[in-house]
């Protein structure tokens, strides 16, 4: 069976270059439509798809198993169905290791990788340096399964969220991830789907592909200045990449959240690296 992840474009109609845009898990296309609708701004000749990868906002039903490959196969999979040659792709966080993984299949076309937040090796999701409970994903995902359901109203996920001692803004993130029923609002989320995710987001190493990216194509890394997934080893290994087409940046004062915190330092950062 192939899958077809639901994508939303953002852009001028005169624009001619596409590029898929990922988010992070738990997350959907719309979190980072700000960014895209700035970006397109910046670079008008840029068509941006924001994609809702597998088991997460409209890309529900997906045949396991839900690993980064089978991701990287839906990204074939809309290619393919809506006739795009994708120039560049943008990932943040778990999105980033799919937009690195895909990247290494050599997709025709493909000229450029921006990897936002998300070192290659697998490693625990820990907050950040400013204590960022959303960073936390295995916490979110625990209290997701202990939620009951269905709710009445999609603020009673905030007050569920803020009584087991998250920030409002975190259960306001999480409201865009329920659909209303005849009952009430339920997850929209299969949280085995997504906890398999996880676990093959962590057990996946793309070193390799950063080391050596296929011909003709540029990978840039642009990592949060306050984020705490860039250990000292890390930092060292990618400094002693010296193959001339992967690059690590860093964005000043920003969290793991940077295309929300520093939306147009993001931008900026990146229109002058292109």
């Amino acid at each position: 069976m192939v899958f077809v992840p639901h994508a939303v474009a953002v852009g001028a109609n005169f624009a001619t270059l596409d590029v898929l845009v990922l988010h992070g898990i738990l997350g959907s296309g719309r979190n980072l439509r700000t960014f895209a609708v700035r970006l397109a701004q910046a670079m008008p000749e840029l068509r941006l798809w924001l994609v809702d990868l597998r088991n997460h906002g409209d890309s529900q039903g997906a045949p396991p198993p839900h690993t980064l490959d089978a991701c990287c196969s839906d990204l074939d999979a809309l290619v393919a169905a809506r006739g795009l040659r994708p120039r560049w792709v943008i990932g943040h966080s778990f999105g980033g290791k799919v937009a690195v993984a895909w990247t290494g299949r050599a997709p025709p076309g493909l000229q450029r990788a921006w990897v936002l937040d998300s070192p290659p090796a697998g490693q625990a999701l820990a907050p950040d340096a400013a204590g960022d409970a959303a960073d936390n994903v295995e916490r979110v995902i625990a209290t997701l399964r202990q939620i009951p359901q269905p709710l009445a109203t999609r603020q009673d996920v905030v007050a569920q969220f803020r009584q087991r001692g998250f920030p409002d803004s975190i259960g306001q993130w999480m409201t865009t991830n329920v659909r209303q029923t005849s009952a009430g609002y339920r997850w929209v989320f299969d949280l085995d789907a997504i906890d398999e995710m996880l676990a093959s987001y962590l057990a996946t190493d793309t070193w390799p592909i950063l080391e050596a990216p296929p011909p003709g194509v540029r990978i840039d890394v642009i990592r949060a200045e306050r984020s705490r997934r860039w250990p000292p080893e890390v930092l060292a290994r990618f400094a002693a990449i010296n193959n001339g087409r992967t690059h690590l940046h860093m964005l000043p004062d920003s969290g793991h959240w940077l295309h929300v915190e520093r939306t147009d330092a993001l931008v900026a950062l990146m229109v002058a690296l292109r």
